[in-house]
């Protein structure tokens, strides 16, 4: 599957049939994971009311993680194999995970105000979140850094891989380390430990959002492709008229 998306023109192909899928399943998901977020899900009995910022805020964090994920898969993709859609891929990906990291920054900060009493903590789960935000913002800047995009890909994806490291971290930080961040609800060994009424806002939610941020990556992908062809035929018709 992956050598066959490799393929710029295949990729566009494929991306006609499954863009508009991913755009409606988005709209659709978000507009009805916000309705049970919002209006239908029960108010927690410690939290009140502002345990609904963790629709917004639990699948953010997750988006984020999954993004860089699949960035540093891309990368590693390019560097192995020397895919330049590989390449492209990872800086479509890179600035949609940095929103959703920048997301969870934010969402995480209102709900621990009223929680923690402040804004913001050094807390293992709170400090791996900013560094992967961080680790998104170099990715970015580091590959756009150089004039030719091409000399910025190579650290750039090197950058990206080690930046995995902090992936596991993120996820098992409240495991490993005594944190003020509740330990997970939903990835347990013993099963989830939320109701199901918070449950299904909280999917919706998960899904509408992975469907909105692979809709806009393929968008900025073709956009790409159509930017690199345009330049192909600018440079050719220059050295024919030469």
């Amino acid at each position: 599957m992956i050598n066959y998306l490799a393929n710029p023109n295949r990729f566009l192909k494929f991306s006609k049939v499954i863009q508009p899928l991913l755009g409606y399943s988005s709209l659709i998901l978000i507009t009805i994971g916000l309705y049970f977020s919002l209006l239908d899900s029960p108010v927690d009995y410690q939290q009140g009311h502002t345990v609904r910022i963790m629709y917004v805020h639990v699948p953010s964090a997750w988006l984020a993680s999954i993004l860089y994920f699949a960035m540093a898969g891309c990368a590693a993709i390019f560097l192995i194999w020397k895919h330049p859609l590989a390449d492209i891929s990872a800086r479509c990906i890179a600035p949609i995970g940095l929103i959703f990291s920048l997301l969870t920054l934010i969402t995480g900060s209102l709900w621990g105000k009223p929680m923690w009493g402040t804004w913001w903590v050094w807390d293992a789960r709170l400090t791996s979140m900013l560094i992967l935000t961080i680790f998104y913002i170099s990715y970015i800047g580091l590959a756009n850094a150089f004039e030719s995009e091409t000399d910025g890909s190579k650290p750039a994806s090197v950058l990206s891989i080690l930046g995995a490291i902090n992936l596991p971290i993120i996820k098992f930080s409240v495991d490993w380390w005594n944190t003020l961040h509740q330990p997970s609800s939903i990835l347990r060994m013993d099963g989830p430990s939320i109701s199901n009424e918070m449950m299904l806002p909280l999917m919706l939610m998960l899904i509408g959002f992975f469907c909105l941020a692979t809709y806009i990556i393929i968008v900025n992908i073709k956009i790409k492709l159509m930017i690199k062809k345009h330049k192909k035929e600018m440079i050719r018709l220059s050295q024919k008229n030469v």
